[in-house]
């Protein structure tokens, strides 16, 4: 009898590990590519993935407008704060542009950045919506135009030199007193993609994961002078600010999780208060 397990998103875990299989062997040809092939390999990869694996939780909420509509009402509650009528919203990796469609509800202009040709190619979108194709790291608007840019388990999917990149001109976009919303999974108590069934590191299609300082110290690197980290819990969302004391406390706690054994580590930092996920948001001066 095929066993069933723990997963939200498997009923088995055979089906976990054909998903598994085809995740590593795509991320390996991006890991290997150079940066002038992994330019054409994020468009591929992804429609690739796409046509693989029909049930993939991306294409599955799509042909469920009810689900659909949850996971914005969710994530509007965080990104609401940031919204007037006047501001240009940006989304990098949309996936099924839910929540870029609620958001365009509410602002003056929003763009929608895929690497996806074909995902989104039967979309119906209102006047002031626009689906813009990147590269993994361009960002293709006009500079100092975008009011607030948000990301949702983007970052983790990103060659690390593209993840740069990707910033660079992120920040680029932004018009002064801009902001960079940035949701990405903690590496300390990941992997957060596919491959936690079967390896301690990510080894599937999130090309990288990072800690809370690490990605810190990326943002400050690109000219962010202002990063805060929020801790969200239900509708209440904390911001911390990163300033020189309190980086240098969740600098420790990391380092101090390093330092466990995996499983150990793991549980530790799964708690919600903790290290499940992470969102760093940055403010353009």
């Amino acid at each position: 009898m095929t066993k069933i397990f723990k997963d939200r998103h498997y009923q088995t875990l055979e089906e976990a590990k054909v998903h598994y299989e085809i995740e590593r062997e795509l991320a390996n040809r991006l890991r290997t590519a150079t940066k002038e092939e992994r330019a054409i390999l994020y468009n591929s990869v992804y429609d690739e993935l796409y046509q693989r694996l029909p049930n993939n939780s991306i294409v599955r909420r799509k042909s469920d407008p009810n689900l659909s509509a949850w996971v914005a009402a969710q994530r509007m509650q965080l990104i609401e704060k940031f919204l007037k009528p006047d501001v240009t919203f940006l989304e990098v990796g949309p996936g099924d542009c839910s929540l870029s469609l609620e958001v365009a509800k509410h602002v003056k202009q929003v763009y929608a950045v895929d690497v996806s040709k074909e995902f989104n190619s039967d979309l119906n979108c209102p006047p002031n919506f626009e689906l813009v194709i990147s590269d993994g790291s361009c960002i293709p608007v006009a500079e100092n135009s975008i009011d607030v840019v948000y990301s949702h388990q983007l970052m983790e999917h990103l060659h690390p030199d593209d993840a740069i990149e990707q910033l660079q001109n992120i920040y680029r976009s932004l018009a002064p007193g801009g902001v960079y919303i940035c949701i990405t999974p903690n590496r300390l108590s990941g992997p957060h993609d596919v491959s936690k069934h079967f390896n301690e590191i990510a080894s599937g299609l999130h090309l990288k994961e990072y800690t809370v300082t690490e990605l810190y110290e990326i943002f400050r690197i690109v000219g962010f002078l202002q990063v805060s980290y929020y801790k969200s819990y239900q509708k209440n969302h904390l911001e911390i600010p990163l300033l020189p004391l309190t980086v240098a406390m969740l600098r420790g706690l990391e380092r101090c999780l390093e330092l466990l054994p995996y499983r150990i580590r793991q549980e530790i930092a799964s708690q919600p208060l903790l290290f499940r996920g992470m969102t760093i948001v940055g403010t353009k001066y």
